[in-house]
């Protein structure tokens, strides 16, 4: 008997085949020749990594394999091929793009389609600086002297320490030792900045004297980071802002304080946990702060590095700011971002965080209901409907919940798994989290229009047979 993977791998059509049938002929007058051919490529090579891994059992028509290579080159070339349906109940999902943007963020982006306003005076015409609107912004939302735009927190951390610390040591307690997303540790981060780590403390208690007790002719700063991942409870304190800036001012170094996230308003009243307000860091006399723009700021991504205007100087004027820097379509969301801020209390309604933040029970009921409903009598599904909790995420309150509604899928054919790679392989992905051998839809973190969009999703990927439905291969959508 011949090898059943080699006699498969044998079936696989050339690209030429599939590029001369009606279909690929198709493809190529839809997507353009080039686009076609370079795709095809990939779904080929991804058919022969399938088959020799066992993950598929017998062979698309030449029909299906078009229909396959449809839904990929639409995913890769069409804008609603970026577009996800969150239904994993974290708000600010990192693998998902963090905060959504608000409407007026996706309108400035469009309005700089051309030529847009970015570094020049309207008065003069001559260069000027690019985030000075959003600066302008940022002073009167925290209390700063000046403010500086780069493209994420990390790169704001490093070109802090690297502009005030370059050669010197920095003292940080070891509680503050975090590694954040991707497995970049601040230590990484300090080290490429040409700062030099010095640790005090210990792991859950650390005290003024141990910052002072460190304090030498070599140090070049002090920075505090807020540990926004995780938390150290019981036997634990490590010295506040307050303290550190007074330390700072008798001694003459510079205290840099690591929001993190960077909250710009309480979270109280959706019942959170408040994260350090980025206003109250800047009154308490830090010369500089940053944080990130895509998580509670709700923009793009971005870091912020708001302060002392001497410090924010020096920043803008260190090599690293210009390779750091970000473009028109950052400045253009974040300072559409920022105005909701500044009218307050629009921001409760304008920024979908906030407004996911806010939703009431009832409503997220309500489209629970209308969800189940809408798909209860699939053959073989069992759904139901239950209370859950959701995250904000990506750092922020870490072990807080939100009271959250789901509805539970459970397939007599399907396993959870495979009926989760199934929703994220249509268009738009759905994105939902497996828990207790079912796959969860979570409401809280769905957006308008996500609802119809979510009922049909679930309708195709129940309804994929064949090819489709095996381990590895892609599922098309209706």
């Amino acid at each position: 008997m011949g090898n059943p993977s080699v006699d498969l791998l044998r079936t696989i059509p050339s690209v030429t085949q599939v590029l001369t049938s009606e279909p690929g002929r198709e493809l190529a007058r839809e997507f353009g020749h080039g686009l076609t051919t370079f795709e095809l490529r990939s779904f080929l090579d991804d058919l022969r990594r399938d088959i020799r891994g066992g993950a598929i059992e017998s062979m698309l028509s030449l029909e299906q394999l078009a229909d396959e290579l449809r839904l990929r080159l639409a995913r890769l070339s069409q804008a609603a091929g970026r577009r996800a349906i969150n239904a994993t109940g974290i708000l600010l999902h990192t693998g998902l793009g963090r905060a959504p943007l608000c409407r007026e963020a996706i309108d400035a982006i469009a309005a700089c389609h051309g030529y847009s306003v970015l570094q020049a005076s309207l008065e003069s015409g001559d260069r000027s600086l690019r985030e000075a609107a959003v600066q302008r912004i940022l002073i009167e939302l925290t209390g700063c002297e000046a403010a500086t735009i780069v493209n994420n927190n990390a790169a704001a951390t490093m070109l802090i320490l690297n502009t005030l610390a370059a050669g010197k040591e920095v003292i940080i307690s070891r509680g503050q030792l975090i590694e954040i997303g991707g497995s970049f540790r601040m230590t990484d981060v300090m080290a490429q900045s040409s700062a030099t780590l010095r640790e005090v403390g210990t792991t859950n208690r650390t005290h003024l004297r141990d910052y002072e007790n460190a304090i030498s002719d070599r140090t070049g700063a002090i920075i505090h980071v807020h540990t926004s991942n995780y938390r150290i409870r019981g036997f634990a304190s490590t010295p506040d802002v307050p303290e550190l800036v007074e330390l700072g001012r008798r001694h003459n170094i510079s205290v840099i304080d690591d929001l993190g996230s960077g909250a710009l308003v309480p979270l109280r009243e959706f019942g959170l946990t408040d994260e350090p307000l980025v206003r109250d860091s800047i009154a308490a006399g830090i010369d500089v702060a940053c944080f990130s723009g895509d998580k509670l700021i709700c923009g793009p991504q971005s870091g912020i590095i708001c302060g002392r205007a001497a410090a924010i100087e020096r920043i803008r004027k260190n090599p690293f700011a210009r390779m750091f820097r970000v473009g028109k379509l950052t400045l253009a969301a974040l300072q559409a971002t920022l105005i909701h801020f500044l009218n307050a209390p629009a921001w409760r309604e304008k920024l979908p965080l906030y407004r996911m933040l806010a939703r009431p029970a009832e409503q997220l009921l309500a489209q629970a209901r209308e969800l189940a409903d809408s798909i209860q009598s699939l053959p073989q599904l069992s759904v139901s409907i239950a209370d859950d909790a959701a995250y904000v995420g990506s750092g922020a309150n870490p072990d807080e919940a939100v009271a959250s509604k789901v509805v539970r899928l459970k397939h007599e054919q399907i396993p959870p798994d495979e009926l989760n790679r199934r929703l994220r392989m249509g268009l738009p992905s759905v994105f939902g989290r497996l828990q207790d051998r079912a796959l969860v839809l979570d409401m809280r973190t769905l957006q308008e229009g996500d609802l119809p969009l979510l009922i049909e999703a679930v309708r195709s990927a129940v309804a994929v047979e064949g090819f489709a439905s095996t381990k590895g291969a892609a599922c098309r959508s209706s």
